[in-house]
């Protein structure tokens, strides 16, 4: 079999900055050890996020020039709603600036004290819109997708034992919302099965609950279908994601991430009163509903985007992209979650750094010497992210301590692979010299994204 190459050719490149290790550990330090508070200049590989972060093609180029910036009623918005359509199938397609919006909303409209959200894996934007309702969010993973070091074909899907079971517990009344991750960010990048689709909706449907899905992924993850799946081997990626969307009422996406684009997103849905409801609140928050806090422009590059995502020669290249990186970790030994997911390697820092209690957060050490040692940026996905207190104060740690690298979408290169690989083995090698750390400054809600921390000594 050849090498699987990339489906495109480059026509515009970027510098990248070089800096040493000394200078990275100065500027480490003034950012409080927290990777999200670096600038994007002394960053060399920056793996913090496939979100907004990919390389648009010619054609969505062309598209921003020919974005209609009507404020009402514009032609970009009937492209953008026509290929949000024919993908999902659903009647309301709502244009939101980012997928958290989608969220926000439907937390406004949905949440409140005494609700109870249930997902696969919730990620943090949907949590903290959950939470600062006053509802809370709570996570069925399968328990296999639990155990980093287990291989099985689709480790995001729902434990639908166990939603059900809560279901009974709390009562359907109280919960508004079951909404589906695919492919399931925090749960390693790891696809959802069209069974577990089937099987998750049939429990909604039985208690009257709401089915949606988080589609921020979709095409990898039918991708994954196509492959792993009996009986959709034959089957048109796009024929996979529209079966998969038929099982839901209703979706929200980040176009950030499978549309290729830099800013974006929609709530898109069936119940005609749930979309009014929706509406305005967009209108109050985001904007006139044909544009929804986006310019014309932004909504004729998402719908060129989403043509191209199940284009299946690109999928390809971009999964076989992330099993490579795998296979580099393999052969180094580095513990990661396995098989390799979708967008993400998920470095297991348990298994990593396993001298590093969780209440000193391993994830976060494993993260910073990844971008001191090599100038890599990674995310954490553990303690820091999802760990949270019980009333006497003490540290409770969420069920896995993972650093994501999430690679961009036809933006680096296999040499920039290769390099990634190199740095990672570069820290594994000296990991018994890696410390813990504890906060100086923890904000009240997504504590990730501005917590400043210390070395423990």
């Amino acid at each position: 079999m050849k090498t699987i190459i990339e489906p495109f050719r480059i026509k515009s490149v970027e510098p990248i900055r070089f800096t040493s290790e000394q200078e990275r550990r100065a500027l480490l330090e003034e950012a409080g050890h927290n990777v999200f508070l670096l600038k994007a200049d002394d960053v060399t590989i920056d793996l913090l996020t496939d979100s907004g972060t990919s390389a648009m093609s010619a054609k969505q180029w062309a598209g921003i020039m020919e974005g209609d910036e009507s404020y009402a009623g514009s032609r970009s918005f009937f492209r953008f709603e026509n290929k949000v359509r024919e993908i999902t199938g659903m009647k309301y397609i709502i244009p939101t600036h980012q997928g958290r919006a989608a969220e926000k909303i439907l937390a406004t409209v949905m949440g409140g004290p005494g609700k109870f959200f249930v997902s696969n894996t919730h990620f943090d934007t949907t949590r903290g819109n959950i939470e600062f309702s006053g509802a809370e969010a709570f996570d069925f993973l399968t328990d296999e997708g639990k155990r980093p070091e287990v291989k099985a074909p689709f480790k995001g899907n729902m434990n639908v034992p166990a939603l059900e079971a809560f279901i009974k517990e709390k009562g359907a009344k109280n919960i508004p919302l079951c909404l589906l991750t695919v492919t399931n960010n925090s749960g390693g990048g790891q696809p959802v099965s069209m069974q577990n689709v089937r099987e998750t909706q049939a429990i909604c449907r039985k208690y009257g609950i709401p089915f949606f899905i988080d589609a921020c992924r979709f095409a990898e993850n039918a991708w994954f279908i196509k492959t792993r799946e009996k009986g959709y081997e034959n089957k048109p990626v796009l024929e996979i994601a529209q079966e998969m969307f038929s099982y839901a009422d209703g979706v929200t996406m980040s176009a950030k991430k499978d549309a290729f684009v830099n800013i974006g997103g929609f709530l898109a849905l069936n119940d005609t009163e749930l979309a009014e409801k929706s509406r305005n609140v967009l209108i109050v928050t985001e904007g006139f509903p044909t544009y929804g806090g986006l310019a014309g422009r932004d909504l004729e590059a998402i719908a060129q985007g989403l043509e191209e995502i199940v284009d299946e020669d690109y999928l390809r290249y971009r999964i076989r992209t992330i099993e490579y990186l795998g296979e580099k970790m393999t052969a180094a030994g580095v513990p990661f979650l396995e098989p390799a997911g979708g967008h993400a390697i998920y470095i297991d820092a348990r298994r990593f750094v396993p001298n590093i209690s969780p209440e000193h957060f391993p994830a976060q050490s494993v993260t910073a010497e990844l971008y001191a040692t090599g100038g890599v940026r990674a995310v954490e996905i553990g303690s820091v992210m999802f760990g949270k207190r019980d009333a006497a104060g003490k540290h409770i740690a969420p069920p896995m301590e993972l650093v994501r690298m999430a690679i961009p979408r036809r933006v680096y290169t296999q040499s920039h692979m290769d390099y990634v690989a190199e740095v990672v083995e570069e820290v594994f090698q000296k990991r018994n010299e890696l410390q813990g750390y504890k906060f100086t400054y923890e904000a009240p809600i997504l504590r990730h994204f501005t917590a400043r921390f210390a070395k423990l000594t």
